[in-house]
């Protein structure tokens, strides 16, 4: 049974989630609190699954809060219910929440996004990995691309399309972008995963200041990992983003799903930055072996982590609220079989652009051979892969010119 503490100095708040939650008594065990300090003393002796945090409260916030909760039990999902957005409250809280749910909330999206943390957590096993993930706040970025954008903000003729077309490039910096612009700080009735247009709906300002105050930016340092390339990774995700997106175009899908794709493409490795920036030792050796016994990256990183990049990478961004399709793309792109997908999806448009990048990219010949052929006959598509594979070729052979 799930563990999920609720905390607000409002009786009458408080009052109301017991009421409404009072259906889900025999799926989570809840506990009510009144300040931060309480919180805290509950979180000392009885280990959660969830908390969430009103914002305004006396004494200690819930950006102070949660703060302390991620130094002292950093395996708890992190949320923030308030009603207030100012942009202060904004800033403060980008860091230790990792999602924002604006008062008045409706039962289903509290249940939805508890519920969904909840299962987000089966996808890591080990505990230690858990910790480490869930306290994770930003990503880093390729060093050239960081300082680009720190020059083009810091430019008297700053231009938030420049800014967009700087962040679409960097699996990081999309990343914390989508999770920022899709947060209820902003009110969006629509889910946006083009980060151009989440950069355009920020507004020059408020990077500025995620950016430069806040640091929801940070650049890679090239030598914690031995043998791992920032920029390769870069290279590769831009190339299988471009790819997703144009099978999904292929294949007669609406804007938004050749949206998400091409976003799923681009952020289909990022669990590799976590590990290559935060266990760089044992993910090096990871590297090692993948090389020395010509494994796939995932069968290494198997073999001496217990996991992969991609379970790794879609429980960060899940916990981060992106979207339920981009981060299964994250989870599954080297098995979809493992998925209950029947349908087209991003996944599918991943899963193939992947392999076709290492096909007809630097490592040519390694790909087509991984295809899950089941899955793709599962979805009637398994007669389209020779036409995918002719035209991602024509793409790169565009992209390269004459």
């Amino acid at each position: 049974m799930k563990r999920v503490l609720f905390v607000d100095d409002e009786p009458n708040v408080l009052n109301g989630l017991k009421r409404m939650l009072r259906p889900l008594q025999q799926e989570w065990d809840m506990a009510f609190v009144a300040s931060g300090p309480e919180a805290l003393g509950y979180l000392a002796l009885t280990p959660c699954d969830v908390i969430v945090a009103d914002m305004r409260m006396p004494g200690m916030d819930g950006a102070q809060l949660l703060t302390e909760v991620k130094r002292r039990h950093p395996e708890v999902v992190r949320l923030i219910l308030s009603g207030h957005s100012d942009e202060e409250m904004i800033f403060r809280s980008v860091g230790p929440a990792h999602q924002y749910l604006a008062k008045p909330c409706d039962p289903e999206t509290l249940k939805t996004t508890i519920m969904r943390a909840c299962a987000l957590r089966e996808l890591l096993a080990d505990g230690s990995l858990k910790r480490l993930v869930s306290g994770i706040d930003s990503l880093p970025s390729v060093p050239s691309l960081y300082f680009e954008i720190l020059q083009e903000i810091q430019s008297p003729e700053a231009s938030i399309q420049k800014v967009g077309e700087i962040i679409s490039k960097d699996p990081a910096m999309t990343a914390k972008i989508l999770q920022l612009v899709n947060s209820a700080f902003f009110g969006l009735r629509r889910y946006v995963s083009s980060p151009t247009q989440a950069a355009s709906l920020l507004g020059l300002d408020t990077i500025k200041a995620l950016v430069l105050s806040v640091q929801a930016f940070s650049r890679f340092n090239q030598t914690q990992c031995s043998g791992f390339c920032v920029e390769a990774l870069w290279d590769h995700s831009l190339t299988v983003g471009a790819f997703a997106k144009e099978i999904a175009r292929a294949e007669g899908q609406d804007k938004k799903l050749c949206d998400d794709a091409l976003a799923a493409g681009l952020l289909h490795d990022c669990g590799k930055l976590v590990l290559a920036a935060n266990l760089p030792e044992p993910y090096s050796k990871t590297l090692a072996l993948s090389a020395r016994a010509e494994l796939s990256h995932a069968d290494a990183e198997r073999q001496i982590l217990g996991t992969t990049h991609a379970e790794v990478g879609a429980y960060l961004l899940g916990l981060w609220g992106l979207q339920d399709s981009i981060v299964e793309a994250l989870a599954f792109h080297h098995r979809p079989s493992r998925s209950f997908g029947q349908r087209f999806a991003p996944l599918t448009a991943v899963h193939v652009a992947n392999l076709l990048e290492h096909q007809l990219g630097a490592e040519k010949g390694t790909g087509l051979s991984k295809v899950d052929t089941a899955y793709l006959e599962r979805l009637g598509l398994i007669d389209r892969l020779s036409g995918w594979w002719n035209l991602c070729q024509s793409f790169l052979q565009r992209k390269e010119g004459p």
